[in-house]
């Protein structure tokens, strides 16, 4: 089926983004993608979240490259909609927007000192060890002995793990050179982890605990009454093959005796933190013992007891999940940190659906699942879009790429193109292969931009 092709933007390109192109540019009708990026770079999180020692999550990355070589893309990166251009003249540019940002802060603990300095966001230390350019004049004080990371999800494990690995363990990896320096020459003796629940409600994947037990320089240290369940955890494991290999994997560790490495890694569950304490810096953490009690609906809730506990430590990480931020014009949910949807159709202030904007990934369903999620996730927001399409209510208008080309360059936008963002990937890469490394990143916004320009035509 031919005819004028539908020009779409897609405001985003980690993997919710690419999913989302790719399922558009395989549409039976016509279709044309300008994937927007606000950064010089695409992927998103599997570039700049996911741990650096974890190659095969990166590897999907491969999939983003085909659907880049696909007819009808473009990528426009160094583009801030909100700032370079706004949500209304989107919608005035293309026929459709599909916003595809993902969260991009931190949530909050809420408690006293939790903006003491040596009190980080662990967004903050994965996007530096990753090499974000807007995290790397950041400086993470190592030096001290203790180090705290608050939370039991993934992201936490990834910085819990990413502070215990030796030089050997980081060299084949991209992390950045400053973060390797800094890690292998840290002052950190003990690391520890705290979960508000229990190991049963953990919400760590079983191999990222696994992995904790193959580290060459950190034991793994767990008290083995930390995993006497209650008998409402004891009735959840029934159930959940998932948390039963969790629990097996953990016991293991607590039947383990100490080897003697130079680091050691505590897992406790079932505390939660109550305040950061220090004059001036992070000097320790007070936390408070909890019990687990069914709510309503008989999901386990963390409940404080009077049990509390002062620990001495010289840098907190807070790694209690994502949230999303807004973009004027968009509707925005401030409660959940999202784009109000149905279906990935957008919804206006009465909850009907606004023609033309659509949005997947983590700013429409929140900060969960793992990579592969966003594929379904897409999959289903261009459904509707394409069922728009079909019903009429989207029409292709005939619009021009040279329009948004001519607006940012009046603006002075510093586009990115796809063989702009290839010439950064290539001279990572090249920097890299001597090392034995996938790639050294260029970290800095000259010199991301400096080597797209040098190498690539505009847009």
């Amino acid at each position: 089926m031919m005819g004028t092709p539908f020009r779409i933007a897609v405001v985003g390109s980690g993997p919710a983004g690419f999913y989302a192109t790719g399922s558009l540019l395989a549409a039976e009708v016509p279709i044309d993608v300008d994937l927007i990026e606000r950064l010089p770079t695409p992927w998103g999180l599997v570039r700049l979240g996911v741990a650096p020692d974890h190659p095969n999550i990166k590897a999907v990355s491969r999939v983003f490259e085909k659907t880049a070589q696909k007819p009808g893309f473009r990528f426009l990166g160094n583009v801030d909609v909100g700032r370079d251009v706004s949500h209304a003249e989107l919608l005035e540019l293309y026929d459709a927007v599909v916003y595809a940002f993902g969260a991009q802060t931190d949530r909050r603990l809420g408690i006293p000192g939790e903006d003491l300095p040596g009190s980080w966001p662990a967004t903050a230390f994965v996007a530096w060890y990753n090499g974000h350019p807007d995290f790397q004049e950041l400086d993470f004080d190592l030096s001290h002995e203790r180090a705290v990371v608050i939370g039991n999800g993934n992201v936490a494990v990834d910085v819990a793990r990413m502070l215990a690995l030796t030089a050997e363990e980081l060299a084949p990896t991209d992390t950045t050179d400053e973060a390797i320096a800094g890690i292998v020459d840290s002052g950190i003796r003990e690391i520890l982890m705290l979960g508000r629940r229990g190991p049963v409600q953990a919400a760590f994947t079983t191999p990222e605990l696994l992995e904790l037990g193959e580290l060459a320089g950190a034991d793994v240290v767990v008290d083995s009454g930390d995993l006497e369940l209650d008998p409402a955890s004891e009735e959840q494991l029934a159930g959940d093959t998932h948390a039963m290999r969790n629990l097996d994997v953990l016991r293991s560790y607590a039947e383990r005796e100490p080897s003697g490495k130079p680091r050691a890694l505590h897992l406790r569950f079932c505390v939660s933190p109550v305040e950061i304490v220090g004059d001036g810096h992070v000097e320790a953490i007070e936390v408070v013992r909890n019990r687990l009690v069914p709510d309503a609906r008989g999901v386990l809730r963390a409940e404080p007891t009077d049990e509390r506990e002062l620990i001495p430590c010289g840098i907190v990480f807070r790694s209690v999940g994502y949230r999303g931020v807004g973009i004027d014009g968009v509707p925005f949910d401030e409660s959940s940190g999202t784009i109000p949807n149905e279906g990935g159709r957008v919804l206006g202030p009465s909850g009907e659906p606004l023609a033309g904007v659509y949005c997947t990934g983590w700013i429409k369903r929140g900060p969960t699942g793992v990579i592969g999620t966003n594929k379904k996730d897409a999959t289903e927001t261009v459904a509707a879009l394409l069922a728009d399409v079909a019903g009429g209510g989207l029409r292709a208008s005939g619009a021009a790429a040279a329009a948004i080309d001519a607006l940012l360059a009046e603006r002075g936008v510093d586009v990115v193109s796809q063989s702009g963002w290839e010439a950064i990937d290539a001279a990572e890469r090249t920097a890299g292969e001597p090392l034995g490394r996938p790639r050294v990143k260029l970290c800095s916004w000259d010199a991301l931009l400096g080597t797209a320009r040098a190498a690539a035509p505009r847009p």
